[in-house]
């Protein structure tokens, strides 16, 4: 009988984590149609072949190597192990032996973490949209899921330097999130605004996004993937205080996201006179990035809140970027990287655990190693193909330059 208990619970705990991870794949649907709404038509179709292919690139090659350099064997704590490919699966075989220990099968355990790796690199894709060559792109798409991710992710998650620091950070509002935007940042300081975008004097021109229907569904959609982004990361759910700690993290993450929404639109209707949508469905986003650093510890009215900081903040790091002149078409610099900060260090208004050393140290290892490493792929990248594509060809559109068709062509003029 208690042989039975424990292999229902293995394979419960094995289900709902391939569920889980199966939301988090969806939210690969949710950054594409985002990102389409917030890009202008004739950049259309290059983000969605970007988004396809990012995901394709991420599952590889967290395969061939990122998996085993973020869970295998350490050389120290800040230098991870390097082995290759993907190995069998035996934890069902020692799942009884263990007394239950082991509580899911590895093959789950990367199924989701390689969704992780994909949506920290969904990131970058907005950032640079509407400029930026897509083989380029692509390129950096193998280095930063392959090697860049994976390392930093064995410093906290892995067990190495970040876990011996009292790191916290439950499902990556830093590991994940402010890891993209970091990246992405490196990216486009080289790379530089979409021509227009920027007038003398300071002048900020609007470039507004082709269908915002679809970003808002976008939204709605990545809302929905995020409760297996946080739901999963609490691992398991065949017994009482884990399936309590799931609800529990259901409802913080819907809480901090409508919370995001709400002060976003009292922030953006206080500043333009007008309730600015892409604020709103970006401030969505805020509140659940911020709560993803801890959302199982929090009371449901200390997650709103964090959310709503998220949903203010991001509104004015949105024309803070713009005032220094890093164009950002989607806004994910300040959804992912600044309310990502602001995630890591709500986690000390809630857990006790939690220490202000260990949260700065997280930021600080993470957000350097991933500058500095992405910096260096993105000047290699330039000096090989470049980064850019021409003037001439961006006045024409990223889709007939790079893809050969356009996403609404009955509906363009030239």
């Amino acid at each position: 009988m208690e042989t039975q208990v424990i292999e229902l619970g293995y394979a419960l705990d094995t289900f709902y984590f391939l569920i889980a991870g199966a939301f988090v794949m969806w939210m690969a649907a949710g950054f594409t149609m985002l990102e389409a709404g917030l890009v202008r038509s004739k950049s259309t179709v290059e983000i969605l072949t970007k988004n396809i292919a990012l995901f394709s690139i991420a599952c590889v090659m967290y395969m061939v190597v990122g998996y085993n350099i973020m869970y295998g064997d350490g050389i120290s704590s800040i230098i991870p192990g390097l082995s290759f490919f993907l190995g069998a699966d035996n934890t069902a075989a020692e799942v009884v032996a263990s007394g239950g220990d082991i509580y899911y099968s590895n093959m789950a355990d990367f199924f989701f973490q390689v969704v992780f790796v994909a949506t920290a690199m969904s990131i970058v894709s907005g950032v640079v949209a509407e400029r930026m060559k897509l083989w380029a792109f692509l390129a950096f798409t193998v280095v930063l899921t392959g090697l860049i991710y994976p390392i930093q992710g064995y410093w906290s998650w892995g067990g190495g330097i970040l876990s011996d620091l009292g790191y916290s950070d439950y499902a990556g509002s830093g590991i994940v999130h402010f890891t993209g935007a970091v990246a992405a940042l490196a990216g486009v300081l080289l790379l530089g605004p979409r021509k227009g975008k920027f007038g003398p004097n300071g002048q900020v021109n609007a470039l507004p996004g082709a269908n915002l229907p679809l970003a808002t569904l976008g939204t709605f959609i990545l809302w929905l993937g995020w409760f297996g982004f946080n739901g999963g990361s609490e691992l398991k759910v065949s017994d009482v205080d884990s399936a309590n700690a799931v609800a529990q993290v259901f409802t913080n993450t819907n809480l901090a996201a409508a919370g995001g929404v709400i002060a976003a639109m009292i922030a953006s209707r206080l500043t333009f006179g007008k309730v600015d949508l892409t604020m709103v469905l970006n401030g969505a986003l805020a509140g659940l990035v911020a709560i993803t650093a801890d959302p199982a510890s929090p009371s449901a009215l200390m997650a709103t809140l964090i959310g709503a900081v998220g949903g203010v903040i991001v509104v004015f790091s949105i024309l803070g970027f713009e005032k220094i002149r890093i164009d950002d078409p989607v806004g994910a610099l300040s959804v992912h990287g600044v309310a990502g900060i602001w995630g890591v260090l709500a986690v000390l208004l809630s857990n006790d655990e939690a220490t202000l050393g260990g949260q700065l140290a997280g930021l600080a290892l993470i957000g350097g190693f991933v500058f500095v490493a992405s910096l260096i792929i993105w000047l290699i990248l330039k000096a090989v193909m470049g980064l850019r594509i021409s003037e001439e060809d961006e006045q024409e559109g990223v889709d007939s330059v790079e893809c050969g068709m356009e996403a609404y062509p009955e509906f363009t003029t030239k």
